[in-house]
């Protein structure tokens, strides 16, 4: 897939941020565009209306101000470097109850490999096992990628995973943050939870329909705009910085990793990534607990498989390969020859 034509709203668009913080004539731009000064004295007003702060003249012309953080269509694909992911639809929703509902509902209906929904907030934000996910407007990132991968429903797993160091290395990319992955779907910065994962399958007998792959990053949260369930818990890269960080240069990094990443994922499975991704995570040589649907289970973390499955040995010394569940440190001290390990 090639880069995509640019409308005459987004070269409008071009030459208002190339103007260096200048006045813009209407009748430059409209010979540039060649359109009509009310034409783009239209488009101007919409993109007033959907957050772009342009001032307007009837002597100078339009000027861009800012800054402004906005996750329009227009701002993500200004300067992004991919093929599919961003190249083709992006769906932008001011407001939506789940992205990754509404991705679904466009990949069942027939919706290409790489469109993207994307919202500026959601008001039933879901993360694994019916969770919510806080969601507030203009503070962080929501965003579902569909897929249609060529690989068994047994393989789909490894897509969380690589989607976490892909999303784990643009976070790296723009920031000092010490980003960990906790097994197997959340980032972490100093033991709290900054991006969750939301990886969803539809299969058809033996083989993958579609994949939604739903990433939340909480950017610009301050402490006291985050939920009181989840100051604890819960951090942003702004509480972690001190900075704001523009959320668009971030969703560009995201998509530049993963669609790096899913195309050697689609070709050589997880295996490539297992290195990284045990680095990441620190969890090789862990005790932890493993909450899962009736069962829990406790023990040292041995590795990680080529398919993304956790292998524990717990106390009597059996094996267990561990698809999915709830992992939290174990305190170890109480077991003789063994210190407590330190959370990373």
């Amino acid at each position: 897939m090639g880069a995509p034509v640019k409308t005459t709203r987004e070269m409008l668009l071009e030459h208002l941020k190339q103007s260096g913080g200048n006045w813009v004539s209407g009748a430059w731009l409209s010979r540039e565009l060649g359109v009509s000064r009310a034409a783009v004295n239209k488009h101007v007003r919409h993109l007033q209306k959907v957050g772009y702060p342009i001032a307007t003249s009837t002597r100078k012309g339009y000027l861009l101000g800012g800054p402004f953080d906005l996750v329009l269509p227009e701002e993500i694909r200004d300067g992004l470097r991919t093929r599919i992911f961003g190249a083709g639809e992006i769906v932008y929703l001011d407001a939506t109850d789940s992205t990754n509902l509404r991705a679904k509902d466009l990949a069942a209906g027939g919706a290409s490999e790489g469109t993207i929904v994307i919202a500026e907030m959601q008001t039933a934000g879901r993360g694994r096992k019916g969770r919510g996910w806080f969601s507030p407007p203009r503070q962080g990132i929501y965003v579902s990628l569909i897929l249609r991968p060529t690989m068994t429903p047994s393989e789909a797993p490894g897509i969380t995973l690589m989607t976490g160091v892909a999303a784990a290395e643009a976070l790296l990319s723009l920031t000092d943050l010490d980003v960990r992955i906790r097994w197997p779907n959340d980032l972490m910065v100093g033991g709290r939870k900054i991006a969750g994962i939301l990886t969803e399958i539809s299969t058809e007998m033996d083989r993958i329909d579609h994949v939604v792959v739903g990433l939340g990053v909480n950017v610009n949260n301050r402490h006291e705009d985050l939920h009181p369930q989840i100051r604890e818990s819960a951090t942003s890269v702004l509480i972690e910085t001190g900075q704001v960080l523009a959320r668009a240069g971030l969703i560009r990094a995201i998509l530049e990793h993963f669609e790096t990443s899913y195309a050697i994922f689609s070709q050589k499975g997880f295996e490539p990534f297992r290195q990284r991704w045990k680095e990441l995570s620190g969890i090789i040589g862990r005790c932890i607990v493993v909450e899962m649907i009736g069962r829990t289970l406790a023990g040292e973390v041995l590795d990680i498989d080529p398919e993304g499955l956790l292998i524990l040995r717990d106390d009597e010394g059996c094996r267990h390969r561990i698809v999915s569940g709830d992992v939290s440190d174990r305190s170890d001290a109480s077991r003789p020859g063994r210190r407590a390990r330190r959370r990373s």
